[in-house]
């Protein structure tokens, strides 16, 4: 996997892959692209607990997008919610039944804003940097990946220069752009989700009764309004380039039960209902009126259970 903080700046290794590449379009390379639908569909529904909303958006977005072999925009989907619900682990997913090699498929490139983009004084750097990186590659091989995570801490202004990338052109700089995927991981938006989920509890309905229309433009309004998102005021916001806003639901313990269950079973100790009880019960839970749902999901799963192992 590919990350700007290798050795040689972004802008470098775009040139390689531009000179490396000019003289013809990728448009069917199969740089290791292998998917495999039917394995993303049985992982998303087999180890993704409390998330319809997500397994299906997800299920049908790649789905529809794969089969299309001459797609019109690339697939552009934003992950809503809270730590611990999910996000980066079907980000995950997509990486490893997408590629033959996974993600260490060098066709999977990932994007830490502390770790890439820690300076907002250099935005204007980062933006050359950073479209020079999505160009290069994708002139290398259209089917790339683009995984930006923490899309909180991205300074604002610097993502709107992947809105040539995002919209309908066919060929832009010699490159097919419209084969290409985008994930957005983003805990902006999280009250939003976590409010409709309690209400939904309170008025005692089920969980699966949530649907995604109840939450997608209340989602787009906040990530744009919010001066802590990455797209606040964005103009991939305003062209609608996103093609989907996946929110992820908070986890009640029967869920977070659920992650310790499974965590303890890829530790050999499947058996042990007395730590599943016990993470379960020291777990926190909000509202404190009705102590619905974890507030950290499953990401303190395996620290607690190193605790009652």
């Amino acid at each position: 996997m590919y990350h700007l903080g290798a050795a040689r700046t972004i802008a470098q290794l775009g040139g390689i892959y531009r000179s490396n590449a000019e003289s013809k379009l990728q448009d069917s390379c199969d740089c290791d692209f292998k998917p495999n639908i039917r394995d993303l569909e049985w992982d998303l529904y087999k180890n993704l607990y409390g998330q319809h909303l997500a397994q299906d958006i997800v299920s049908e977005e790649v789905t529809r997008f794969l089969q299309n072999k001459n797609p019109e925009r690339p697939l552009v989907l934003s992950f809503h919610g809270s730590s611990g619900t999910g996000k980066t682990m079907v980000s995950s997913m997509l990486g490893n039944h997408l590629y033959g090699s996974a993600m260490s498929s060098p066709y999977v490139h990932q994007f830490v804003p502390t770790l890439h983009f820690p300076l907002p004084g250099r935005v204007k750097k980062y933006r050359e940097e950073l479209k020079s990186w999505v160009q290069g590659n994708l002139t290398e091989c259209a089917r790339s990946v683009f995984l930006f995570d923490e899309m909180e801490k991205l300074p604002p202004g610097l993502i709107d220069v992947l809105e040539p990338f995002l919209g309908p052109s066919h060929v832009v700089f010699r490159t097919n752009y419209r084969k290409a995927i985008y994930v957005f991981i983003s805990t902006t938006g999280e009250e939003v989700i976590n409010k409709m989920a309690v209400e939904n509890r309170q008025a005692g309905q089920d969980r699966e009764e949530i649907k995604l229309a109840d939450l997608q433009k209340a989602i787009a309004e906040t990530v744009y309004n919010s001066n802590t998102s990455g797209f606040f005021h964005s103009s991939i916001i305003q062209q609608k380039l996103i093609t989907s806003f996946v929110p992820f639901l908070p986890l009640s313990r029967h869920h977070v039960e659920r992650c310790v269950r499974s965590q303890l079973c890829q530790r050999g100790s499947c058996a042990r209902s007395d730590v599943v009880e016990a993470v379960g019960g020291d777990m926190i839970y909000t509202p404190s009126s009705g102590k619905y749902f974890s507030s950290t999901g499953c990401k303190a799963v395996p620290a607690k259970i190193n605790l009652f192992l």
